[in-house]
């Protein structure tokens, strides 16, 4: 290869904290001149070179900014389907000042004569690349020194691990070099396991189970990389339904690790529960309440006979390995969340999220808080969480509040258009379900005792007693329709029905 002059290197890698040696001058910020030389010569004399790198590449990757502007360069002339060369390029570097201490114009052609063959350009991409992302994590962990050496009151220890971890997870992002286009032999062999998977559980089951027959039937589990919204008036039971998934899935996971069954295979998973409103020990409770059956409002206040505390506490050491973790931070942002959530997937295999509920989350917003802007605060958590889906490629399960125009109509029955505050939740939402139970509504609707109306209403109420809905109002991957389940409102807990009577499905979305 033609010898080049000695190269300027900015060692600041845009930072001023970086230098290219240490005190004893040992330590020198990664780069590697030569594999820049040999990409850029390699795209000047062919330019399908800049196809094996492009999509990973940019000119700040290179440490030299003179050979960034080169390659930025080029990219825009190939792009616009011309021909970049050192002819071509010349007249935008002859009065470039980057290019004048190593030759200037000249310099192009030079990097050129000394290209050898194109076959190692990928590989040479992938090693600026990776001085890049070494640069960068230098750069993080210098930030992260001396935010600790920051004696700030508002900026905790805490804070400052999820903000490293949140650079650290952005900076992984960055150092894949994978992605883009799959072949339609790679899809479709990823959708025939799915299917496989689903045929061997006997086609009732594609994803990771909720615990009720009548649901998986319908929407074949909870599918890897969806978001779920589960939508509900106050006093519908939404984190009710939210407990009782979380605690079945958990627990399917258990029973299939002690059975042997490989982690892919489970039909259960990992579960992480993010309850904003409701704190951990409470959401316990709840949970303990419904699988020991007894009441919870009882529990509270310690109303138990000893048969019942006894009965409650060998339910709490049955439930002790359940692999559930509940994070009951108050006004948690959506940054935050999927930092933590990354945390959990890499310590313990988390296989499902639920967050109760995504209007408590924060986006990453500062400053006015007025209804436009809390639109698009909406907007940024839910295309959030539907990212961390496809990132952790796990479902997540959100719930949402729904708008209060529903209490002034006669038909109390939830619509798509009832979602609250923002249309990007259906917009996002790979299925958008709701939790209603006509017989709440009911009891307010008393009429005078002592009139064949209120006899009518007494035989509607029995009718209705313990019967929920769980509609369907979206579904990517399926019908739509309404599922009845039975709800134990003492204990908070819903349950299949002993017979089948669920609504027909009403369309495909």
């Amino acid at each position: 290869m033609t010898d080049f002059p000695d190269i300027p290197v900015d060692d600041s890698g845009g930072d001023d904290n970086i230098v290219a040696y240490d005190a004893a001058g040992f330590r020198q910020t990664p780069h590697n001149l030569e594999a820049e030389q040999a990409l850029l010569g390699a795209i000047l004399v062919n330019n399908d070179a800049l196809e094996k790198v492009q999509d990973f590449l940019t000119e700040d990757h290179f440490i030299n900014p003179a050979h960034g502007k080169i390659f930025q360069a080029s990219r825009k002339l190939i792009e616009k389907g011309l021909i970049a060369s050192p002819v071509t390029l010349k007249p935008y570097f002859e009065n470039e000042d980057s290019l004048s201490e190593i030759g200037g114009a000249e310099y192009l052609a030079r990097l050129a004569g000394a290209a050898v063959s194109i076959i190692n350009s990928a590989e040479y991409g992938q090693i600026i690349h990776q001085m890049a992302i070494k640069r960068e994590l230098i750069s993080v962990g210098t930030d992260m020194v001396n935010s600790a050496y920051d004696h700030n009151v508002d900026n905790t220890a805490q804070n400052q691990i999820e903000e490293a971890e949140r650079h650290l997870y952005s900076l992984a992002e960055q150092g894949s070099t994978e992605g883009g286009f799959k072949s339609f032999s790679k899809s479709a062999t990823d959708a025939i396991n799915i299917i496989e998977m689903a045929f061997k559980r006997g086609g009732k089951l594609a994803g990771k189970t909720t615990g009720f027959d009548s649901i998986n039937k319908h929407i074949g589990g909870l599918h890897k990389s969806d978001l779920m919204i589960l939508a509900g008036r106050p006093a519908m039971g939404k984190t009710a339904l939210a407990t009782n998934i979380a605690f079945n899935t958990a627990k399917a996971y258990r029973d299939d690790m002690v059975l042997g069954i490989p982690h892919a295979e489970s039909k259960g998973a990992v579960v992480a529960f993010f309850s904003l409103e409701m704190a951990a020990d409470q959401l316990a409770a709840r949970i303990l309440a419904e699988q020991a059956d007894l009441s919870s409002q009882d529990m509270r206040q310690g109303k138990l006979n000893q048969d019942q505390f006894n009965k409650l506490a060998r339910t709490a050491q049955e439930l002790e390995e359940l692999p559930l973790y509940i994070d009951d931070t108050a006004a948690l942002s959506i940054g935050a969340l999927r930092t933590r959530a990354r945390r959990l997937k890499r310590q313990h295999g988390v296989g499902l999220v639920i967050v109760d509920y995504l209007q408590l989350l924060t986006g990453t917003g500062r400053g006015n808080r007025g209804p436009e802007n809390r639109v698009q605060e909406i907007s940024e958590i839910t295309r959030g969480l539907k990212g961390l889906a496809k990132e952790l490629e796990i479902p997540v399960l959100a719930l949402s509040q729904l708008s209060r125009a529903i209490e002034s109509r006669e038909n109390k029955r939830p619509l798509l258009s009832d979602l609250r505050e923002s249309g990007s939740i259906e917009q996002d939402a790979d299925m958008v379900t709701f939790v209603y139970r006509p017989e709440y509504y009911h009891k307010q609707q008393e009429p005078d005792p002592d009139t064949a109306e209120h006899l009518i209403w007494m035989e509607e109420g029995d009718r209705l007693e313990g019967r929920a809905e769980f509609i369907i109002g979206k579904q990517r991957h399926g019908p739509t329709g309404i599922i009845t389940l039975q709800f134990e409102a003492n204990i908070t807990k819903f349950s299949d029905l002993p017979t089948s009577d669920d609504y027909l499905p009403e369309k495909n979305d």
